[in-house]
Formats: C-alpha cells, structure tokens, sequence
C-alpha cells in the first residue's frame, strides 16, 4: 500500500485555551497536494487545560512540557513530534489565530513543487493596524539586519506562519529559548537550504503579544540572539571582525604616538602607547580566537550532519516498520 503525503500543522501554545479552540477550528483539514492533514499542539507548561482543549477539539497529536521552557523549545518539540508522526511536511502557526489559515497552501505548494524547503509567510507589515509605527519600523529592521546576516531575502524575519520539508525539519537545530524565528532562518541560510518567501494574510487581534512584552525588551533580547547567532554560525567572521577593528584602532593610536615622539614631544604622550598596545593585543587574540571558533564551528557542523543522519535512518526504519504491520 503506498503511504500518502502527510501535513501536521504544530501550534506551541501558552495558557491558549481561550483562543485556541478559533485557531483550530480556521484551520483546514484538506490541503491540496496532501492525503493526510493532521494537527499536532505543544502545550508549554500551561496552567489553563490547554492539552484538555486541543483534544476536545480533536487534535491528533498533544505533547505538553511539565514546565514553561520556551517557545524556540516547544517549536523544536513540535518538529520532532512532528517527524515521528510521519509529517511529509510541517506548517507552524500561532495560536492566538493571528495568521489567515486558508492561506496554508500558499505556504506548502513551493516545497511540493520542489522550489523550496523552507517557507516562510510574509506580513502586510504596513497595513497592520494594532501595530505601531515604532513596531512596523522595528520590525522591517529586523528584517534587514537577518538579511544581511543570513544572506536570504527574507522580508518578515520575525513571522511564526511558516513551512518546512522533511529534510529541513529534520536539519534544524535551535539553541535560544526565547524564540526560533531568527535563528532558523540564519541557519537554513548557513545551510544553504532554498528558502522562499510568500504573501499572506492576517486576521483581527485577538491578544497582545505575549512575546512582545516592551518594545526595549524585545529590542533588548533579538540583538543579544542575533549576535549570538553570529557567534555560532559566523564565527570566524565575527572574531576576525573585532580583531581587525580593535587591530586599526590600536595602529591608530600608534601612529598618533609615533608622530608626537618625532615632533619632540613624546613624554607626555604615554597613554596612547598604552593603549595602542592594549588595543593591539586584544586584535591580535582575537584573531587567534577567530582560526580556533572556525575550527570549532567545523567540527558542529559534522556533528550536526551525523545527527542528520541518525534522524534520517530512524524515520526510514520506523516507515519500514510500519509497512510491515498487517
């Protein structure tokens, strides 16, 4: 019997039970180019019954964390949640019905047709009316800087409405705990995945956001990410930056000195030979650290290419399984 192409739409929940009954109930149980449309909810240590409402709504799939861990890590237990249940593909959606769940196909229909795997929903940033100008302008920002450190065209970096291939779930790894939207994107970019990027609706606020607690904070919290990003992914670029820049600075200084001294009036021009001896020494261990980071980076990505592996040939020894069950 051959196995039809399965859709598992994962929603990491907090304390939804209020709004995720709407969320569920906007979301299709056929899509085109799937035989299987099933939906998967990662409830992250709610106190509300969150787990009771998604299966008297009749959610195929609950995983619950015994506390509150995260939502990059309920997005990455419901990607592998997902790839156990047999997922061809994973669609991830909020679950304060936010995004405009008929516009799902949009979503899937570039990595069935091969032309993506990873895909990604754009928001009509401008014409959202409970954001604020100072939000709307935060937001394309953002963008721009993922841009630039994932090398993609992504255009709304921090949109949750997004889809995944098999291989790509498969390939993802997430190591913040506040939130995966940037991070996935600089590493499929790392990873050279095809990415693609498609129009989509929203609908009426329902909440605040709950990720989006102070503007500062947010503000606050998605640089610290994003350089630490660039310290895993783009390590020898990152160190080899701040050594160069620190390096300039201290030749600088040096060279201020040196012009002082031959004018006769090196004595009272000490600090700066001070400083640009620190400033020189600091670029010059940081270049050292930037060789040993690029090392340290290659030996990650072997790690994660034998993860890939052993993901892979567990999926393929559990489909074999399951054919073999009468």
């Amino acid at each position: 019997m051959t196995k039809g192409r399965k859709l598992i739409i994962q929603i990491p929940c907090l304390n939804e039970a209020e709004t995720l009954a709407l969320a569920l109930k906007e979301l299709p149980r056929e899509v085109e180019g799937f035989d299987v449309v099933e939906f998967l909810v990662i409830d992250d240590g709610s106190t509300d019954g969150t787990a009771e409402t998604a299966r008297q709504c009749g959610v195929e799939h609950v995983v619950r964390h015994c506390t509150n861990m995260g939502l990059a890590r309920a997005f990455m237990t419901g990607l592998r949640a997902a790839l156990a249940a047999g997922a061809d593909v994973i669609v991830n959606t909020d679950a304060d019905n936010q995004y405009c769940a008929a516009d799902i196909p949009k979503l899937t229909a570039p990595i069935l047709s091969g032309e993506a795997e990873y895909v990604i929903g754009t928001r009509p940033i401008s014409e959202i009316r409970h954001f604020s100008p100072v939000k709307k302008l935060l937001q394309k920002f953002g963008s721009l800087m993922v841009r630039k450190f994932s090398g993609t065209d992504v255009e709304d970096a921090p949109s949750g409405f997004r889809a995944l291939s098999r291989d790509a779930a498969m390939r993802i790894n997430v190591f913040s705990d506040y939130t995966y939207t940037l991070e996935t994107i600089i590493q499929a970019g790392s990873k050279n995945m095809k990415i693609r990027c498609v129009p989509i609706r929203v609908n009426k606020d329902l909440r605040p956001s709950r990720l989006v607690k102070s503007i500062p904070r947010y503000v606050q919290r998605s640089v610290f990410t994003m350089i630490r990003i660039a310290v895993i992914y783009r390590p020898f670029r990152f160190f080899m930056i701040c050594g160069l820049g620190s390096f300039s600075v201290g030749v600088l200084l040096g060279c201020r000195f040196l012009w002082f001294f031959l004018q006769g009036a090196g004595q009272g021009m000490v600090q700066s030979l001070i400083l640009a001896s620190l400033f020189l020494l600091a670029g010059f261990f940081s270049c050292i650290v930037a060789f040993i980071a690029d090392l340290l980076s290659v030996n990650r990505m072997l790690l994660e290419e034998i993860q890939y592996s052993v993901r892979a040939r567990n999926l393929l020894q559990e489909q074999q399984d399951e054919q073999k069950i009468p």
